[in-house]
């Protein structure tokens, strides 16, 4: 299998992107209802930022914090309108950034596009986040939540 930087000269001239996720974008189940396909995936680390739990939502957010780090992986081969649907379901309060990360297997470094919180802060941020416990407790009934934000987005779009 080709590394990500073999791959990353031919994802540009494709405009394809490669974004970091850290939250509910790590579920292959939420994916695949969004993109309609798992990209190829990387466990990867960005240094500078906190992932935080948000008051009243099942998501997480991250915010810049010089001594923490936020473990995620990162999706590979984004299209053009992929990006535009990612940016339209991170929604106005988060703010898609290019942040370095380092991957997990190698310690590789690439700089990806990360969706950070935009108001760093906002009181309703706090405590950690945690993926496994999120995936137990909420994952079915945010799947459900996904698939009718599809429904709405392809009626948005839809030629």
């Amino acid at each position: 299998m080709a590394s990500v930087a073999a791959l990353a000269p031919l994802h540009r001239q494709q405009n394809l992107h490669t974004v970091f996720v850290y939250g509910s974008l790590m579920a292959d189940e939420v994916l695949h209802i969004l993109l309609k396909r798992t990209p190829q995936s990387s466990d990867a680390v960005v240094n500078g930022y906190q992932r935080l739990s948000i008051k009243g939502r099942v998501y997480p957010a991250i915010i810049p914090v010089d001594s923490k780090k936020v473990s995620g992986k990162i999706l590979s081969g984004i299209k053009d309108s992929e990006m535009n649907l990612l940016d339209a379901f991170e929604n106005v309060e988060y703010k898609r950034i290019i942040v370095e990360v380092s991957l997990m297997d190698t310690l590789e470094k690439l700089l990806v596009y990360a969706y950070v919180w935009a108001n760093e802060k906002d009181p309703d941020l706090y405590g950690d986040w945690d993926f496994e416990e999120w995936k137990r407790d909420h994952l079915e009934d945010y799947t459900e939540m996904v698939k009718e934000f599809m429904e709405e987005y392809e009626q948005h779009t839809a030629p």
